[in-house]
This record gives C-alpha cells, structure tokens and sequence, in this order.
C-alpha cells in the first residue's frame, strides 16, 4: 500500500475493484463507509453485486477478466478529456507518449464490446477519478489472481500517475493484502527471486552481502519455483521434496487433483502446521507448530506497518516456534544459524535489509508499530510513500493491452466460475472450521448461480448441482442470488466437501506466478 489505513476516512473517492472489502478487510470497510458518510463518492468495479454495491455512486460489472481494458479505457478518456495531471506527468513520469498511443485505441465503445460496461458510465467513472481530489484505489486478488495479473496492476498504477493521485495523503494504490503477515513473509524473502526487502538473489552485490551476513560461500544466484511451477515439477519428478509451513495446498492450489497427485509422487513431504491439515494427512512428517498467540514475534500488515505480537500462553504439547523448528533443522543439517531470541533475528534484519533498518526490537517494545521504508533508529517511519519522487526517480508508464482469460466459455463449458472467500470462513477452513459460531453461520459451499440461469436449467434455491470443468468435477447446493451476473457462478474454497479448486485453471500470469483463480470455463447442472 501506497497509504495508511487511517488515511481512508479522509480521502474524496475510492476506486475499488477486485476486493470485496467489507468481507474480507470488514475494519478497513468500514472505514471506507465512514468516509462516505462524510462526503467520499464510492466507485466500484465488480462483477458481483457486492456490499459496497449498496454504498457506491456507481457500479460497473466488467465481464470477468477485462479489468485491463476498462482501465485502459478509463486512461483514454481522460487523455482525450485532458483531465489528466499535466504537471505530475511532465515533472515525475516518463513514457507518456506511449501509454497515449496504447489507450487511444480503447474508445469507450471499443470497452463496452470487451468489457460489457456502458461506455456512458465509462465516461463518468472516467471523470469521477481524474477530478476528485484526494483518490485511492483499493484492489485484492480480484485483480491479480488472473493469468494477465501483473498487467491489471500496471495499469492501476498508471492510472493513478496520469492523474497524479500518488505521493500523497489519502491518495494512492492500495492492494489489501489478504492475510495478517503476508506483507511481512513477501518483505521477508518469501518469494523464489528475491532476498528481503526486495533484493534480487541475482544480483551480485545482494549476494555478496548475504553471503558475508551468514558466513557462507555460493550462495545460489537462480530464482527458485513458485508454488504453481513446483507442484508441475513433483509430478514431473524432477522436484523430490517439499516442507510446507502454514499452507495448505492440497485445499488452496488450483487443479487440486493433479496437485495431489504432484505431492504424491514426492519422495518426502514435511508439514508444519498448528493443526492436520488436508496436506499434512499425506505429509511424511508433521512438525507441530504454535499458534499466533503461543509465541513471540513480529507481523507486517497490509499498510507496511511492523507490529510486535507477544506470547500470551506456552504452546501445547510439544509445539514450537517456527523459527525454532527450523533453526534447529538446519543445524542437524549442518549449519548453526545461531539465533537464540527473535531479538537477534530482527537485529540482522535491521542489517540486511535497507528498508527494515530503523525497525529494532527495542523501537517496538515501545511503540505500536513502524511503517516502512525506515532506514535508521532516528526515522520515524513513513506513512505514505513517493511523497517526492519514486524511487527509481522517474515513475514508467507501462501500457498493456488487454489478453482474454486462458480459458473462455464455451458450448460444452458456457459458464465461468469465479472464486473468493465469505465472511465467516478463512481460507482453506483450517482454523475457522472449527469454530461453531462461523461454522454455524457458514456451515457449507454454496455455489451461486443467477436468477434467470437457474430458471432455464430448473435449478432451486439449495438444489444439489453439479459443476464441471476441463479438470473434474464437484457437488454443492445451488444459492440462487442476482449477486451474480447470468453465465457467472461464484463460489469458495473453503470447504473440503466441495473443493472448488478441483475446477480451477492453473494457468498463471507469466511474471509473479499466480494461478487464475479468477476465471475459467465450467458447465453445471441439477443433480437428480
């Protein structure tokens, strides 16, 4: 996030899309509904009639995975509108000319034919963002969980430099992350090309310094695998074993039968988890961990701030901190990591890490968190980012042209299936489920299927279908809802009695590596 979450109750207008706020940020949410009531103009682009629906000033329902060519489309009418921040443009960005070259092929009816939206409500959506004064974007995995995902969040951020709304409070680009550390495990080096703070593994000088910090020679300078690609490479063979810590990829992944099938085909599997997960029943070794609040230790959240977290009970039974679980592998294994607090982690985090320097365990005793970048004990952490320039200088402009799903609806498969998540569960249910207040509010999948599409398949409200892709198939009570648009089923991946992510495409998006989640070509019918 380019902002922080208490800059929101200030902002004129929020462009939200790919995030079902309320849902799944409900603080942040409702936040953004405080705003309202004082003045900020909501305007939401999603396919689903979610409940910001009811909030917004308008709601334009893209067909799934156009998300490119309405933003592209949204930047050529204020282009040709000039309603674009010409100062911000010339003084702190570069390849303009060619972003206005991209866009102008994308008239507002050229993005009605893609997109389904009216190329009227473009138009006002369009001069709603560029003249407010003060907007933020918000966006989730609705936006990146598309094979086209590093565009989609290319053209978020080049639309809000052309309007210059960056560098600002209560203006910017915000993506939500979807869960408590997430931010910190990506800051942390939680990603196959780079070390922490973003430090590219293939970068000599990078590895240099973290060769001499943990006193080893040869550090491998290729990117790793990314999930999508090491459950190709166990089914192929050529990956041979996997530790899995706090993930649940049997539940998660999409094209769960080929993933089960990926973790078979593994001589080992190592799981670490507070609980047996459906991947940890096939795991060679569970190693017992503690919870959240059975240990010590640091989350980043989603506006880049670091928090302390403190122990509050001692782990049950033989559970142990992550980070001694594996300190104490690698030294069976032959290296001493030599950590004996978490104090002394975040001290070499302080020194490795740039952005993480002025962040140490005495500041956080004592405060409620730091907000990176903080490059000394003296900063006070930053609030809002590229207050004066980016930090590369000049921000680029990277036009992009809008590519279809991998996969399209069909004669044989004439509906897409999107997914996401529910109030009351949380990811693959590994926790929640088990609480009986949400299992009782949320006690099963429900596939929601339009109004008219129901009628012509004679599908009712709670029927039992079934829904059917390329990749298998699965059984589940029909919600029958105008949430949905007609040839769209939503549901979640919550539930091992109905995994959705049977169906889902594991075509991903050629940069980051994320699967498709968000699309593809399913059929359905009642059961009989």
């Amino acid at each position: 996030m380019t902002n922080s979450i208490g800059e929101f109750e200030d902002a004129d207008l929020f462009l939200i899309t790919g995030t079902n706020t309320t849902a799944q940020h409900p603080l942040i949410g409702s936040r953004i509904i405080n705003a309202k009531e004082r003045g900020a103009q909501i305007l939401l682009i999603d396919p689903r009639e979610i409940q910001l629906a009811h909030f917004a000033v308008l709601h334009l329902k893209q067909n799934i995975g156009t998300d490119v060519a309405v933003l592209n489309g949204m930047m050529n009418i204020i282009i040709e509108e000039e309603l674009y921040d010409k100062e911000f443009v010339e003084k702190r960005t570069e390849g303009f000319d060619a972003l206005k070259a991209l866009v102008s092929r994308y008239t507002p009816k050229i993005v009605q034919l893609i997109s389904g939206i009216n190329a009227t409500d473009l138009e006002r959506a369009a001069r709603m963002y560029a003249q407010a004064p003060k907007a933020m974007i918000l966006y989730a995995m609705g936006i990146t969980q598309h094979t086209t995902g590093t565009d989609n969040v290319k053209s978020c951020a080049n639309l809000a430099m052309l309007t210059g709304h960056l560098g600002k409070p209560s203006s910017g680009v915000n993506p939500l992350r979807g869960q408590n550390n997430v931010q910190g495990a990506c800051d942390m080096g939680g990603l196959p090309v780079v070390y922490t703070g973003y430090q590219r593994v293939n970068d000599p000088a990078v590895k240099k310094k973290f060769e001499e910090a943990w006193g080893v020679s040869d550090l491998d300078d290729k990117p790793g695998l990314t999930i999508t690609t090491m459950m190709e490479a166990a089914q192929r063979g050529d990956l041979k074993a996997l530790y899995v810590m706090g993930e649940n990829p049997l539940m998660s992944d999409p094209d769960t039968t080929h993933v089960e099938l990926a973790l078979s085909n593994l001589d080992f599997l190592v799981v670490q988890d507070i609980f047996l997960s459906e991947t940890a029943r096939l795991a060679d070794v569970v190693l017992p961990a503690a919870c959240f609040a059975e240990k010590e230790g640091t989350y980043t959240n989603t506006e880049r701030k670091v928090q302390l977290s403190r122990k509050a009970i001692s782990p049950p039974g033989l559970a142990r901190s992550d980070w001694e679980i594996v300190v104490d592998i690698c030294r069976r294994c032959g290296y001493d990591m030599n950590y004996k607090t978490i104090a002394a982690i975040l001290s070499e985090i302080n020194k490795v890490t740039p952005s993480y320097a002025g962040i140490t365990y005495d500041r956080l005793r004592t405060s409620y968190g730091i907000q990176w970048p903080c490059p000394n004990e003296e900063h006070p952490g930053t609030v809002f980012l590229h207050k004066d320039q980016f930090t590369k200088g000049l921000g680029t402009f990277l036009p992009c042209e809008f590519k279809p799903p991998a996969e399209v609806p069909d004669s044989e498969y004439d509906f897409i299936l999107t997914t996401g998540r529910v109030y009351y569960q949380y990811h693959t249910g590994t926790m929640t489920r088990r609480i009986e207040i949400l299992e009782r509010e949320a006690p099963e999948a429900l596939l929601e299927i339009n109004p008219d599409d129901a009628r012509r398949l004679g599908i009712k409200n709670n029927d039992m279908v079934e829904v059917a892709s390329r990749r298998g198939s699965v059984r589940l009570k029909a919600e029958v809802t105008p949430r949905v648009p007609r040839r769209v089923l939503f549901s979640t991946f919550h539930f091992s009695e109905a995994q959705i992510n049977t169906l889902t495409n594991p075509a991903h998006d050629p940069v980051a590596g994320i699967p498709e989640y968000k699309g593809c070509a399913v059929n359905v019918r009642r059961c009989e």
